[in-house]
């Protein structure tokens, strides 16, 4: 068989396995739109994040380029720009804790696409760098969250992925289980950034969500510390 030959017959099972076993919308399990990922009313509902505070990502009234709610105007966060691809709401809500605690990779796949569309226009750092799971934690989940959506990111967005500039020393309790006002000592010396290795002048941190920014903020300090000039954060979405 000729390469032009085996490839028709490769795309004609391709199509006839669609049309006998359409992909179905990991939301509502509905006929997925083309290319989408999701049924046609979900990808419709999707929260893309509006005018936000560029250093916290919470959402504000008007647009603009250099916005900044007052609390950050008084006590500056130790990140520059938050750039956020949703507001934490539905179908987002649905779709990441299938990713982040059931194992539903695909699901992943699918946020890195809409970060790397949100993100695209992102002033590039240096270096992409996923907020470390602590060792104890990985092995019980097998996998890290945030450095699967960064591996995709990087690569459609053309910025180095840098695993081996922080670490995490403390395996801390889940920050959802805490309210905000012990979030930030459960994070108290969890992250370290690594002596032995060369900092960048910017990066930008990747995580799933943000909710206080105690995980982030405790990340980004470490980073600092260690000599990176500016550090933001990409994440798939913002709690309001």
């Amino acid at each position: 068989m000729t390469d032009s030959k085996a490839t028709r017959y490769r795309d004609l099972l391709r199509h006839a396995a669609q049309w006998l076993f359409p992909a179905r919308c990991p939301v509502c399990r509905e006929a997925v739109a083309a290319d989408s990922g999701l049924c046609p009313a979900c990808t419709a509902r999707l929260p893309w994040q509006g005018p936000a505070c560029r250093s916290c990502a919470l959402p504000l009234p008007s647009a603009g380029v250099d916005l900044c709610c007052g609390a950050c105007r008084r006590r500056p966060p130790p990140l520059e720009r938050i750039h956020a691809a949703f507001a934490y709401g539905f179908p987002i809500d649905r779709l990441l804790p299938r990713f982040k605690f059931h194992r539903d990779l695909a699901c992943g796949r699918l946020l890195a696409d809409w970060m790397a569309a949100a993100c695209a226009d992102a002033p590039r750092p240096e270096a992409l760098v996923p907020v470390p799971l602590h060792a104890n934690r990985l092995r019980t989940r097998g996998y890290d969250q945030a450095l699967e959506l960064a591996k995709p990111l990087a690569r459609r967005l053309d910025v180095p992925l840098r695993t081996d500039l922080l670490r995490r020393l403390r395996d801390t309790r889940a920050q959802s289980a805490l309210d905000r006002a012990h979030r930030r000592g459960n994070l108290r010396g969890a992250f370290v950034a690594v002596a032995s290795a060369h900092m960048p002048g910017h990066v930008a941190l990747v995580d799933d969500v943000m909710t206080t920014g105690a995980t982030l903020h405790a990340a980004a300090h470490a980073l600092r510390r260690a000599g990176v000039g500016r550090v933001d954060a990409w994440l798939c979405a913002r709690v309001p």
